[in-house]
């Protein structure tokens, strides 16, 4: 079988996958995920499928007795054949802009992201996913139980206390006399709201009213539905309906006293009440249908005439023949799909988030003498507050990229892609330097090795062991790999090599010597704090400091050379195309974000971020000075991976997608990005505006790097990945975190 037909007979059997029913993200394969390694081998040896042999694929090796001729063509056609499959991907987009994104997170130097930038077609969309985004007003057969956990949690959490108020209230109307009929709506919904589920709220239309209303003996009963009387069918053909003698009309609800009564006595406490438990169930995510539930209360139902308002059980409504609208039916309280569900194109994780930037913004500059929030309360909502806008600056990035070609994609990714972090690093430096406080940068150091490490370790790692535990074994494309891994080997070596050199040539200082064995002179000597001095001499300002800046000047050239052999001189070794699947053309996708939104939303963030920033490092001295934690922990842990939680959330569901490939591929472009751009810029900002930071980083770091590179290239190179490797990178970030732990602050600190 020629490598040609395979790549045709896989080719076209993976357009010939369906996707799962309830997979509502972007689809995209590796080849590996579908076409099993031993399944490829028998395909390629199975005699059915190679009626011909071609025998000058290897002739030397085919005339030892110990293998067949046909069996040694084979296995070297296996051989190359999958070594080609590997590195082929086939990318299937709704439209051009999606397939520029996904096209984008497979080139070097672009941000990985999963969501999409698009809005998806609803009619495409899976039955799971058209249930999220369900208003609540359509009426559905149920399938399931009434009964659940989730629905039993909700009387606990919301049912008991909302149904308390509206029985509260509607008294409190009854007493009020002119608000009888509202007292008597309350009561009603004082029993749906202790359990509204199989239950409907509707609205009576014109014909049905009238029918009760001129009619007082009529046999239509509001509560029930399943009278399948022809008086209640609204007809066209039916004229008005003359008025009964002596019988009033209805008042207009504007020109009611009642109205007035209820807007002004019973609405307004119910607004409370349903706002808190719509705030309450939106932000656990998973009971987002109690907060539509109370949203659509409060804003339709609660404003209709009482009389106007039915509520029935939704197994009565089989045949829906009364003029009626339906305003709220809910089945189940809670749904753990949600984590899929967005608002604009973000996540409603992100989404929630967001509010503690304006909390964190508020108490921080405006609460300065610490009365109302300690620091440590501060601190954490400013950390916290950058995980949305990374999530934010994330899509912004990925919008623009997609809707731009690949050079202006390079541009926003280089410049935005690190925005959060150098921002927090700028101004840490600044304050340090202000305060004369040599701990921050110390503090910035740390923070800087820990993203290498957690980029390396610990996000291939969890990525690994979530996508192993569902996926067995994953095989990725080795040789794209290595070129990432080249460049990690070379980013990691340039930036700790002024470390080597200072340790090479500088002169070891220790604070305090004494002598072991008391008076004599030839006993050994106990030193402590020891460390290189560069300070002494013409070292640092003749040699270490040139060797910083030609380095900060190289890895930048480097990251532009990487860029131009992966975007364009060899394109080829990424292979991306884009397969079946689009459904509409490139003028019918309708973004989430255009361009310029992209780009306000950037700047914002960007601003917001720097804000955060500035109220985390204020507040963070008192964490720094807890005893029984070093200075290096906090640094390599909170301060290098809360950035980075959206990066590692990507990472995780490209994994579960069985996209290996992309998962290593978010921590290594990270990794990168900090030695090329980041430290570069703060080398350059500290020659603008001297804050004191070298570039010169302690033993632990420099070791630990090394080691951490050293390893995960030695992982990555057989191609495949498993929980096993997985769980070995973590428990080496575990244990260097320890190491840090248990470190003891820098000098000075």
């Amino acid at each position: 079988m020629s490598l040609s037909a395979a790549q045709s007979s896989y080719t076209s059997s993976r357009r010939r996958r369906p996707a799962e029913h309830d997979q509502d993200l972007p689809q995209e394969h590796d080849p590996q995920a579908s076409l099993d390694h031993e399944q490829f081998h028998d395909r390629l040896t199975n005699p059915t499928d190679t009626p011909s042999t071609n025998h000058s694929i290897c002739p030397a090796l085919c005339t030892t007795k110990c293998m067949p001729a046909h069996t040694c063509q084979s296995h070297h056609a296996y051989d190359e054949s999958w070594e080609e499959i590997q590195s082929k991907r086939t990318i299937r987009a709704e439209n051009e802009v999606e397939a520029n994104k996904l096209v984008n997170n497979y080139r070097f130097g672009f941000r990985k992201w999963k969501s999409h930038v698009t809005e998806r077609p609803f009619e495409v969309r899976s039955e799971v996913v058209k249930e999220l985004y369900s208003e609540l007003n359509v009426i559905k057969p149920n399938s399931g139980h009434l009964i659940t956990c989730g629905n039993v949690a909700y009387v606990l959490l919301f049912g008991w206390w909302i149904s308390l108020a509206y029985f509260l209230i509607g008294l409190f109307m009854f007493i009020t006399i002119t608000g009888v009929p509202y007292g008597k709506l309350c009561l009603k919904l004082s029993c749906y709201f202790l359990w509204p589920f199989g239950k409907s709220i509707h609205e009576i239309g014109k014909t049905l009213r009238i029918c009760c209303e001129q009619a007082p003996d009529c046999e239509c009963d509001l509560e029930r539905t399943e009278d399948d009387s022809p008086v209640l069918l609204p007809s066209p053909t039916d004229g008005p309906v003359p008025e009964l003698p002596g019988r009033p009309l209805r008042t207009p609800y504007w020109h009611r006293f009642s109205t007035y009564v209820w807007l002004l006595l019973g609405y307004p406490p119910l607004v409370v009440i349903h706002s808190l438990a719509c705030f309450i169930s939106w932000i656990l995510v998973f009971t987002i249908p109690v907060s539509k539930m109370n949203a659509r209360t409060l804003g339709v139902i609660l404003v209709l005439a009482p009389e106007d308002v039915s509520i029935t059980s939704c197994t009565q409504r089989k045949h829906q023949i009364y003029e009626t609208r339906a305003l709220l039916c809910c089945y189940q309280a809670t749904n753990w799909y949600y984590y899929k569900y967005t608002v604009d194109g973000i996540n409603v994780f992100a989404v929630n988030l967001l509010p503690l930037v304006i909390v964190a913004i508020v108490i921080g500059y405006i609460d300065r003498e610490n009365q109302y929030a300690s620091s440590d309360v501060k601190f954490a909502i400013a950390i916290c507050s950058i995980i949305p806008l990374s999530y934010y600056i994330g899509m912004g990035i990925a919008s623009i990229s997609a809707q731009s070609n690949f050079a202006v994609g390079a541009v926003v990714n280089a410049t935005f892609g690190s925005i959060t972090e150098l921002t927090f690093y700028i101004t840490a430096l600044l304050r340090g330097h202000r305060a004369a406080n040599p701990c921050l940068q110390e503090v910035v150091k740390a923070a800087l090795t820990g993203t290498l490490l957690g980029c390396i370790l610990f996000i291939p790692g969890v990525c690994m062991i979530i996508g192993g535990l569902k996926h067995s074994e994953q095989r990725f494309n080795s040789r794209s790999t290595g070129v990432s891994a080249a460049l990690l080997f070379i980013s990691v070596g340039g930036v700790f090599a002024p470390t080597l050199f200072s340790k090479a040539y500088g002169s070891l200082v220790c604070d305090a010597c004494a002598n072991s064995s008391g008076g004599n002179s030839s006993g050994a000597f106990v030193c402590h704090n020891c460390h290189y001095d560069l300070n002494n001499g013409t070292l640092f300002r003749n040699h270490v400091e040139p060797l910083v800046y030609t380095v900060s000047a190289l890895l930048p050239v480097a990251y532009i050379i990487g860029l131009i052999f992966t975007l364009k001189t060899h394109s080829h070794i990424y292979d991306i195309h884009v397969g079946g699947g689009q459904e509409n053309g490139p003028h019918g996708a309708v973004v989430h974000w255009s361009r310029w939104r992209s780009l306000v939303i950037l700047i914002m963030a960007t601003v917001l971020t720097s804000a955060c920033a500035d109220l985390a490092t204020e507040h963070i001295q008192p964490i720094l000075n807890q005893p029984n934690v070093s200075q290096y922990f906090i640094g390599v842990t909170v301060l290098a991976m809360v950035p980075e939680i959206p990066e590692i959330v990507n990472g995780i569901q490209f994994a579960l997608q069985n996209n290996i490939s992309l998962s290593l591929e978010v921590g290594s472009c990270i990794a990168v990005q900090v030695c090329m751009l980041q430290i570069p810029i703060l080398v350059l900002f500290n020659a603008c505006y001297d804050v004191g930071f070298v570039l010169l980083f302690s033993d632990m770091h420099l070791w630990a790097s090394m080691f951490s590179v050293i390893l995960v290239n030695y992982i990555f190179m057989d191609g495949k990945s498993d929980y096993f490797q997985g769980t070995a990178l973590v428990v080496v970030y575990l244990i260097l975190l320890a190491m840090y732990f248990f470190a003891p602050s820098p000098t000075g600190c």
